[in-house]
């Protein structure tokens, strides 16, 4: 485990709690957050409609954000070694990123149109993954 605490993998803990935080919000928020987020039409309308489906689809990806925010800080060397650290940290990291870049085959193969929170949510992504890689490559081998 890490003896100084790392703070790439600290800032990645607190973006994946600020995005799990956001998740719970669009629940409470309702439709309208859930389409101004680019959750679509579908579970906008079921939303609004009080359907359970969007709430606890949005519950599953906030609690795995969370999850991934103590792993985070796991790596970090702010809490104790969670079980498979290293890997569990590889396996979110290439999620963050192959999430970021999924948009680019999309533009050029099957030439669809990226809308706005297609490219936002893409950059974020990248953005997570690549803060998420550079802490991680800091502490591999104390692991």
């Amino acid at each position: 485990m890490t003896t100084t605490m790392n703070s790439l993998l600290l800032l990645a803990a607190v973006l994946n709690a600020i995005c799990s935080l956001l998740h719970v919000l669009i629940i409470f928020g309702g439709a309208a957050w859930y389409r101004f987020f680019g959750a679509g039409e579908r579970m906008a309308n079921a939303a609004a409609s009080g359907e359970w489906y969007p709430a606890v689809i949005t519950s599953g990806i906030a609690a795995v954000l969370m999850m991934w925010a103590a792993y985070a800080l796991s790596g970090a060397g702010v809490i104790p070694p969670l079980p498979f650290i290293r890997t569990c940290l590889g396996i979110i990291t290439v999620i963050f990123l192959c999430r970021g870049f999924a948009v680019v085959p999309l533009f050029l193969f099957a030439r669809a149109k990226v809308n706005g929170f297609m490219a936002w949510s893409s950059l974020i992504c990248i953005a997570i993954g690549f803060v998420h890689l550079s802490g991680l490559m800091q502490v591999w081998a104390q692991f």
